[in-house]
C-alpha cells in the first residue's frame, strides 16, 4: 500500500472514531436528562457506523483510540453496544436489549449489563432463559441478592423448588439477613410443601420487620398446615387487615381457622365476607354475558345463546329485551314451547311496568301477547 493510501485510510479511520465519540457524548448527554428518545437516535447511529466500518474493541475502558481490525462476531465497540442496550432496557424494549447483549463475551458484560440481560428475559416471561442468565451472572457476581432471590423464585415457580432452595441456602451461608432472599427462600420451602421450614423463615422475616401482605398471609397459611392455629389466626387476621379487608382468600382462610379455634360467629362473618368478595364484577359480567349471547346467536348456536342470556339475567334481571330474545329463540329456533311461553309472560310482566313505551316496545308487547295467547289456546 502506498504512503498516500495509508495516510488516507488512517485519516478516514480517525474521522470515524471522532464521529463515534461525538455521537456517544450526545447520547450520554441525553441520558443525563432522562431523554431516552433522543439518546436512542445517537447511540443507534454510532452502532450503525461502527458496524459498517468494522471498528471493534472489547477492552473495559471507554477510550476508542485502541481499536483492532474487523472480527466478524464482534463488530461494534463494547461501550456503544452496552449504551444502546441500556437505552433499550430503560425504554422497556427488552427483546432488543437481550439481542444486543446475549452474544457478547461474558467477561465483557458489566454487572449492570448482566442484570439487564437476565431481567430482559424475565420481563418477557421467558423463565428458562432468565434462569440460565441469572445463573451465569451469579457465577461472576455471587452476592447479588436480588438475582439470587429472583432465581430462587424462578426455580420454585418452574416446578423445581429444590433447586431454588439450594440457590437460596448457598447465599445464606454468607448472608442470612437479606429480606429479598429470605422471602424467596421461604416461598420455595412453601411450594416444596415443607411448611415447618417455611414457617420458621416467615417468622424470621416478621422479626426483621417485613410485614408485607405476602409474608403475613403465607405465614398464616404455613401455621394452619402444621396445626399452630393460634399463630395462623394471628397472621391471617393481620394479612386480611393489610389487604384493606379486600382479599377473599385471606377472609376465607381466616374464617376456616376462626371456626377451627371455636370463634364461630367471627368465623362465619369472615366466610360471609369471603363470599361477597368472590362475587364477580356485576357491570363487567353484564357486558360479557350479553356479548356472549349475541355471539352465540350470530353463529347459530342458539342453545348456548339462550344459556348466556339467562346468565345475563342473573346480573341484570330488569333487562326486558333479554327476556324477549330468549322467548323468541325458544319459540322459533329451539322449539321449546314451555320455555317460550314462560319467557314471553315474564317479558310482558316487566314491559307493562314501563312508564314510557317506545314504538319498538309496543310492537314487542303485541307480538308477545299474540304468542302467549297462541300457547294458551294450544294447551286447551
Amino acid at each position: 500500500m502506498s504512503i498516500l493510501a495509508l495516510l488516507t485510510a488512517t485519516t478516514a479511520r480517525g474521522e470515524v472514531l471522532d464521529s463515534l465519540q461525538i455521537l456517544t457524548y450526545r447520547g450520554d448527554s441525553c441520558m443525563q436528562q432522562y431523554n431516552t428518545f433522543e439518546a436512542l437516535k445517537h447511540y443507534q447511529r454510532a452502532f450503525d457506523i461502527s458496524s459498517k466500518q468494522g471498528i471493534v474493541r472489547f477492552s473495559m475502558d471507554d477510550d476508542f483510540s485502541h481499536s483492532r481490525p474487523y472480527v466478524p462476531e464482534d463488530v461494534v465497540p463494547r461501550v456503544i453496544r452496552l449504551k444502546l442496550a441500556d437505552c433499550h432496557y430503560k425504554r422497556a424494549n427488552y427483546r432488543q436489549c437481550a439481542e444486543l447483549l446475549k452474544n457478547m463475551p461474558e467477561d465483557s458484560l458489566s454487572h449492570e449489563a448482566f442484570r439487564q440481560l437476565a431481567f430482559s428475559y424475565q420481563k418477557q416471561g421467558d423463565t428458562d432463559s432468565y434462569i440460565y442468565w441469572a445463573n451465569q451472572l451469579l457465577g461472576h457476581f455471587p452476592m447479588d441478592g436480588e438475582i439470587v432471590a429472583g432465581l430462587t423464585l424462578a426455580y420454585a415457580q418452574n416446578e423445581q423448588p429444590q433447586k431454588g432452595i439450594v440457590c437460596g441456602l448457598k447465599y445464606c451461608l454468607r448472608d442470612s439477613t437479606n429480606i429479598l432472599v429470605n422471602r424467596a427462600l421461604a416461598d420455595a420451602w412453601f411450594l416444596n410443601r415443607d411448611f415447618s421450614a417455611a414457617s420458621k423463615l416467615y417468622e424470621k422475616l416478621l422479626a426483621q420487620g417485613d410485614s408485607t401482605f405476602n409474608t403475613l398471609y403465607s405465614a398464616g397459611m404455613c401455621f394452619s398446615r402444621i396445626d399452630s392455629l393460634e399463630l395462623a389466626y394471628k397472621y391471617l387476621q393481620l394479612a386480611f387487615l393489610v389487604s384493606g379487608m379486600q382479599h377473599y382468600g385471606a377472609a376465607w382462610r381466616l374464617g376456616v381457622v376462626s371456626i377451627d379455634t371455636k370463634r364461630y360467629d367471627e368465623g362465619l362473618g369472615y366466610l360471609h365476607l369471603a363470599t361477597q368478595l368472590m362475587q364477580p364484577d356485576t357491570i363487567a359480567m353484564k357486558a360479557i354475558t350479553l356479548s356472549q349471547g349475541e355471539g352465540y346467536y350470530l353463529t347459530e348456536r342458539y342453545e348456548e345463546a339462550v344459556s348466556a342470556w339467562k346468565q345475563h339475567l342473573t346480573y341484570n334481571p330488569a333487562s326486558i329485551a333479554t327476556y324477549y330474545n330468549i322467548a323468541n329463540a325458544q319459540a322459533y329456533l329451539i322449539k321449546d314451547d314451555k320455555q317460550a311461553y314462560e319467557f314471553y309472560r315474564k317479558f310482558l310482566e316487566l314491559a307493562c311496568q314501563e312508564e314510557k313505551s317506545t314504538q319498538q316496545l309496543t310492537d314487542m308487547i303485541r307480538q308477545a301477547e299474540r304468542m302467549v295467547a297462541y300457547y294458551e289456546k294450544k294447551k286447551k
